[in-house]
């Protein structure tokens, strides 16, 4: 039980699934409903102070190989053309709304980039992913408890 506990926990600090994908792996292994919902939003709530660390320390040094720049050279063009209009004509709610969408590619990982990137108030926008992975979370939630009970 606390392994599948973990394991939901790692899954909503992924970047390959958040807590959109803890969510629905610790409610599916029988965990409580309520106590996966608050340690999985906990859990990717913290990605944000983590990314954005990283994004200003050690980004820095990463840049100085190639693959890596060029790699995080793809990810910042398409953050921008993704994300960019909707956050630029939107400011706090277009964050909002780009981390809440339950999709791939959108999420706390995705909104720590634009942060950086859009060079975003950090306080703000640390309060805009917030609710964005709560209203996410609870979107998630939900839909995975409908789906249980038609079951």
């Amino acid at each position: 039980m606390i392994i599948d506990f973990i394991v939901a926990i790692l899954w909503s600090l992924s970047p390959f699934g958040e807590a959109k994908v803890g969510i629905p792996y610790g409610m599916l292994k029988g965990l409580n409903v309520y106590w996966v919902f608050v340690l999985c939003f906990l859990a990717n709530v913290m990605v944000f102070p983590i990314m954005m660390f990283f994004l200003e320390k050690i980004n820095v040094y990463f840049t100085r190989w190639k693959f890596y720049k060029k790699s995080a050279l793809f990810v910042a063009r398409r953050a921008k053309t993704s994300s960019g209009d909707k956050i630029k004509k939107y400011g706090f709610f277009g964050l909002v709304l780009f981390v809440m969408i339950p999709l791939p590619g959108t999420g706390v990982y995705a909104g720590s980039i634009a942060t950086y990137l859009f060079k975003i108030e950090k306080q703000k926008a640390f309060w805009a992913n917030v609710i964005g992975i709560f209203l996410s979370s609870a979107i998630v939630w939900s839909a995975t408890m409908a789906s249980m009970k038609a079951m």
